[in-house]
């Protein structure tokens, strides 16, 4: 199973321990993923992702981007900026989440089984995900399932 990395579990995997109890608890199911689950998907990021995870404090840039070199690399093709223009123009995320849109038609396009993210502002939204599944099957690419580490867990 492919899963595409969003830059937000990224960044809960390589933060510094905080007070905060949701980032805590995100921290906590992130690193607890990484350790359990990781090894039974093939792993991927953008350059979006990359970028991204350059930006900022250098230290924290760099634990990021540690994390993340030995992952494959999707290609950002004209037909992932296509679907990206169309899940912006459709409504099914607002125009200021270019970003967030990439993510998800970067995912579609190369055949992702899961979008794995943190981001439930735009992403692993259960308002706009059945927006985003439909401009995804009308342009006929499988959306991904978008989800967070919490629900890619294996039942034991």
């Amino acid at each position: 199973m492919n899963v595409y990395v969003e830059t937000s579990i990224i960044s809960y995997l390589t933060a510094r321990p905080t007070n905060d109890i949701r980032a805590a608890a995100h921290q906590n199911a992130t690193l607890e993923w990484w350790s359990s689950r990781r090894s039974e998907f093939t792993l991927y990021i953008s350059e979006f992702v990359t970028a991204e995870a350059a930006e900022g404090n250098a230290e924290a840039a760099n634990r990021r981007l540690t994390a993340i070199a030995d992952l494959q690399l999707l290609q950002a093709t004209p037909e992932v900026m296509s679907l990206a223009e169309k899940l912006l123009h459709a409504g099914a995320l607002p125009r200021k989440a270019y970003g967030d849109a990439f993510h998800i038609a970067i995912s579609a396009v190369h055949g992702m089984d899961y979008l794995l993210t943190w981001n439930c502002k735009h992403i692993a939204n259960a308002v706009m995900r059945p927006k985003i599944e439909a401009v995804c099957m009308i342009e006929d690419y499988a959306p991904p399932i978008i989800c967070t580490p919490e629900e890619l867990m294996s039942e034991e």
